[in-house]
């Protein structure tokens, strides 16, 4: 997807496929009709490219339409719209998603749904204020059907995280505000599947993964490189991590 104009969020692609993979095939549920009876809220607009080829594993996207990302024209988006089939928010203003997730979650129970609302976000998104307002609505109100998974890479576009501004001890913070917060290798399939069970088990309060995750994994070219918030990369780089990973 990133190769076809030499750029894009491939890191966070990489990152992510893991978790993709956890929640679409195996955690969300599905009505009889085959629609998602779970949710995804993506706060982190710029990791759609995650969530668009686990889209086109399930038909959503072919693969041509997936080869058009971020192209003048095509509806694969870096940052994507809502409306867009897969994307229920916009996500491309960090900070946002938790909030319109704890709408979705309050609603449910209005409603008596005992659909289950998951949201993306980024360690780096933890700098905004509005985040953690809607932490602590969360805590408050005891939604147990809300699981915020938090992607912990330790990288934004500025450079590391901890040199911007910490935003550690993540899990601590979140269990202050009333969580049931816990950390998870989210590389690890087999140890990402176990904790998406264990938030099944507890009702009472929200949940908090911490997903820690290696930006461009399984590629070393790309796990290296100084810039994997957004990599730009000759044809020739494309080439070398696509062999890496097959």
């Amino acid at each position: 997807m990133c190769r076809g104009r030499g750029q894009g969020y491939v890191g966070q692609g990489l990152a992510l496929s893991d978790l993709m993979a956890a929640l679409y095939f195996d955690e969300m549920r599905r009505t009889p009709a085959g629609d998602l009876h779970d949710r995804l809220i993506l706060s982190t607009g710029h990791s759609a490219i995650a969530l668009y080829a686990a889209l086109g594993e399930l038909g959503e996207f072919s693969d041509l339409e997936l080869a058009t990302y971020g192209m003048d024209g095509s509806r694969i988006e870096e940052s994507p719209l809502a409306g867009l089939p897969g994307f229920l928010v916009t996500g491309g203003s960090l900070g946002q998603g938790l909030s319109q997730a704890v709408g979705f979650a309050l609603a449910d129970r209005l409603k008596g749904s005992n659909a289950r609302t998951f949201c993306l976000i980024s360690d780096g998104e933890l700098q905004e204020g509005q985040v953690w307002e809607a932490a602590m609505s969360a805590g408050h109100y005891g939604l147990g059907s809300l699981v915020v998974l938090i992607d912990d890479n330790g990288m934004q576009a500025d450079g590391d995280t901890a040199q911007v501004m910490t935003v550690q001890p993540i899990a601590g913070k979140f269990t202050a505000f009333g969580f049931r917060a816990e950390n998870v290798d989210a590389n690890d399939l087999s140890a990402l599947r176990d904790a998406l069970v264990r938030t099944r088990e507890h009702s009472d309060r929200p949940h908090a993964l911490v997903c820690r995750t290696i930006p461009g994994k399984g590629a070393p070219t790309l796990e290296a490189y100084t810039k994997v918030h957004y990599v730009r990369a000759a044809d020739e780089v494309w080439q070398r991590a696509l062999n890496e990973i097959r």
